[in-house]
């Protein structure tokens, strides 16, 4: 018995949601191509002389893209059975965002530069190749995070104290003769050498100044690998497996991680095209 053929809604969404066939891959592909060359009109709008020179060039390009990413979003809402799934996701909202700023120039100066949260788009490339499988121990991570917030919290809280205390003692021992012309003042100096950074705006000039900016150089080191570990202790913990994604995506609500032996989606339930 033969299959029936499929309507031209599940033949668009396999192509645009789908990586799974060979036309799904190519237009992925070509969407892909097309984002970064839309990134790099943008850029060059912003390069005064270029912009001066090629200005109708760009403009012209930059009206094309748009376009395309506007019937792109259409199809993509039109193919989908409940589109509010999509319009409302991550890639729903940075698919929008990047879209709308050129609409926006008729109103707006300079709001067409907005158009550079089209680099956020550049994230399908996983599904391209086939590494939305990483996107499982992304989520283990961002349970591990979750998991330690508190923790996490209450070392920086903690830290914010130790700043203070250490940014007023240098402010007393320096003073506003070295460069500590205040307690904010030697504050923001002292996160600067606790995480590191060193700009170098300021330095201790005393002896024991220098002496005690040593140790808060070598407590910063320490601080350093504390939330790292609280992090790393909580993604240990976590045993979930990972989702290893098929390429297939839910014609329902447009969920795109699955394994590769589902048959019904991991949201809701709805039945999986066959590949």
């Amino acid at each position: 018995m033969e299959k029936p053929s499929k309507n031209w809604r599940a033949k668009l969404h396999e192509v645009i949601y789908g990586t799974h066939t060979r036309a799904g891959k190519i237009f992925d592909i070509i969407l892909l191509v097309v984002i970064l060359y839309s990134i790099i009109v943008v850029m060059l709008e912003s390069v005064p002389r270029f912009d001066t020179k090629h200005h109708r060039f760009l403009d012209i390009s930059e009206w094309v893209v748009t376009i395309l990413f506007s019937i792109e979003y259409i199809l993509r809402i039109i193919c989908i059975k409940k589109p509010s799934k999509y319009i409302f996701s991550f890639f729903g909202v940075v698919d929008l965002l990047s879209t709308i700023p050129k609409y926006l120039s008729f109103f707006v100066v300079g709001s067409q530069y907005i158009t550079a949260f089209r680099a956020l788009r550049l994230l399908r490339i996983f599904r391209i190749l086939k590494l939305v499988r990483f996107v499982g121990e992304s989520n283990n991570l961002l349970r591990a995070l979750k998991a330690s917030r508190a923790k996490i919290f209450i070392f920086v809280f903690f830290m914010l104290i130790i700043s203070v205390l250490l940014g007023t003692v240098m402010y007393l021992i320096e003073g506003p003769e070295h460069g500590f012309n205040s307690i904010p003042h030697s504050i923001y100096w002292t996160i600067v050498t606790l995480t590191t950074v060193g700009y170098g705006d300021i330095s201790p000039q005393t002896g024991l100044g220098q002496f005690f900016a040593t140790l808060i150089m070598i407590i910063g080191y320490g601080i350093i690998a504390v939330p790292t570990g609280i992090v790393s202790a909580e993604y240990t913990r976590s045993d979930k497996a990972l989702s290893v994604s098929s390429g297939r995506s839910c014609s329902d609500c447009g969920a795109e991680i699955h394994r590769n032996d589902a048959y019904y989606c991991r949201k809701c339930g709805h039945k999986l095209e066959e590949d």
